[in-house]
C-alpha cells in the first residue's frame, strides 16, 4: 500500500506542477479564462472582474505550490486537503462547463494540452478519486530529501515560480504554445485539410399541424406537409469537425478593405498588435510611436491591428491602422501593446512594448 500511495502521490504531484507552470508562464491566458467564467452568462460574478489577474496568479501558484510540496512530502495533511479543496471547485467548474456547454476550453492546462469539457471532468473525477487515497494515508507521504533540504527545495521552487509569472505578465511568456508562436506561418495555420473532418450537425424542425405543434427531422421534411405552418428550428452541434489553429483572421480598414493577403504576402512587416488600444498608456504610447519611427526611417512597413479604430486613435499613432477581431489580438501577444514581425506570413519576432529601449 506504501508504494502504491507514492506512486498516486507523484502523478497527483506531476498533474499539478504541470498545470500550473504551463499558466504561470500566461498569467493573462489564465486571466482571460477567469473573465470567461466570471460572465454574466456563466456564473455572473462580474464584480470580481477588476481582480480577476490577482485571482488568476493566486490560483496559478497555489496550484504550482501544492504539487511542489506534495512532490516533496511537506506538510501532506495540509497539502492533500488543500488538493481536495481544490480540485473539489475544478470538478464543480468543468461539470458546470460540460453541461450547460459554456466556457468550452477551461484552461486547464493553458494552451498546452487541450481537452474537451467532458474530457476535462472525466481527468477531473480520477484526480479526486487519487487525491481522496492520499487523503486517506497521507501519514505515509515523507520528505523527499529530508524536511531542510525539502524545504529550502520546495519554497525556493515556488518562489521562482511566482517571480517567473510576474516576469512573463510584464514581457511575453517564455514559452508559447499559440498557433501565433515564433516560426508559425499564420496562412498555413488557416489551411483546412481536403480529408478534414466535417462539422455535424442535429437539426430539429417544430411545425404547426391542426393547431399542433410537433417535431421533425430534417430527413422528415415537414415543409413538405401541407397547410404545415413553421414554428422554429433547434441546432445541436455533434461535433464540431477539424478546426484550423488559426481562424477569424483578417486585417481590414475601412478605405483599403480586406488586406489580410497582401499584409501576409510582405516580405517584412512590423505589426503593433492591440486587443484594448483605448487602454494603452501614455509610456506605452510614447515608446511604440518612437519604435515606429525607427522603423519607418529604415525604409521598412509597419502598421497596427487594433481591436478598434477612429480617427482619435489613428492621430495618437504614427503608422496606418487596421481592424482584427479583438479575440485573435489577445491570442496572437499577451502584450498590450506587442510588435510581431512578420516575413512572408511566418512570424519571425514578438515583443512586448516594456522590452522596448
Amino acid at each position: 500500500m506504501k508504494y502504491f500511495t507514492q506512486i498516486i502521490r507523484y502523478i497527483v504531484a506531476f498533474v499539478f506542477i504541470f498545470s500550473g507552470f504551463v499558466k504561470l508562464i500566461d498569467p493573462i491566458g489564465t486571466k482571460i479564462k477567469m473573465l470567461e467564467y466570471f460572465g454574466e452568462d456563466v456564473l455572473n460574478l462580474t464584480f470580481l472582474n477588476p481582480w480577476a489577474l490577482h485571482i488568476s496568479i493566486f490560483i496559478i501558484i497555489l496550484e504550482f505550490g501544492l504539487g511542489i510540496f506534495l512532490l516533496f512530502g511537506l506538510y501532506p495533511r495540509f497539502t492533500t486537503r488543500s488538493l481536495l479543496i481544490l480540485i473539489s471547485i475544478f470538478l464543480f467548474l468543468t461539470w458546470y462547463s460540460a453541461y450547460y456547454n459554456k466556457v468550452t476550453d477551461c484552461g486547464c492546462f493553458g494552451d498546452a494540452v487541450k481537452l474537451s469539457t467532458w474530457q476535462t471532468f472525466y481527468k477531473n473525477i480520477i484526480l479526486i478519486i487519487l487525491i481522496i487515497w492520499l487523503n486517506i494515508h497521507y501519514n505515509e507521504i515523507k520528505t523527499l530529501f529530508g524536511k531542510k533540504i525539502s524545504t529550502a527545495l520546495a519554497y525556493t521552487l515556488v518562489l521562482a515560480g511566482f517571480i517567473l509569472s510576474i516576469y512573463t505578465l510584464y514581457h511575453l511568456p517564455i514559452i508559447d504554445f499559440r498557433p501565433y508562436a515564433v516560426g508559425k506561418n499564420i496562412p498555413e495555420g488557416m489551411i483546412i485539410p481536403e480529408n478534414a473532418p466535417k462539422p455535424k450537425f442535429n437539426e430539429k424542425w417544430y411545425y404547426k399541424i391542426n393547431g399542433e405543434t410537433k417535431e421533425f427531422t430534417t430527413e422528415e421534411k415537414p415543409w413538405n406537409i401541407p397547410n404545415a405552418e413553421f414554428v422554429k428550428r433547434e441546432t445541436e452541434v455533434i461535433s464540431e469537425g477539424y478546426q484550423p489553429p488559426i481562424h477569424d483572421f483578417s486585417i481590414e480598414n475601412d478605405t483599403e478593405g480586406d488586406v489580410t493577403k497582401k499584409i501576409l504576402d510582405t516580405d517584412e512587416i512590423y505589426m503593433i498588435i492591440s486587443s484594448n488600444p483605448r487602454n494603452i498608456s501614455e509610456k506605452a504610447r510614447d515608446k511604440i510611436n518612437r519604435y515606429a519611427k525607427k522603423i519607418l526611417n529604415e525604409n521598412k512597413k509597419i502598421i497596427g491591428l487594433f481591436s478598434e479604430i477612429d480617427e482619435n486613435l489613428q492621430q495618437k499613432f504614427k503608422f496606418p491602422l487596421y481592424l482584427t477581431d479583438q479575440t485573435t489580438l489577445k491570442t496572437m501577444i499577451r502584450s498590450n501593446p506587442g510588435i510581431i514581425k512578420l516575413h512572408k506570413g511566418t512570424i519571425v519576432e514578438k515583443k512586448s512594448w516594456r522590452s522596448l529601449p
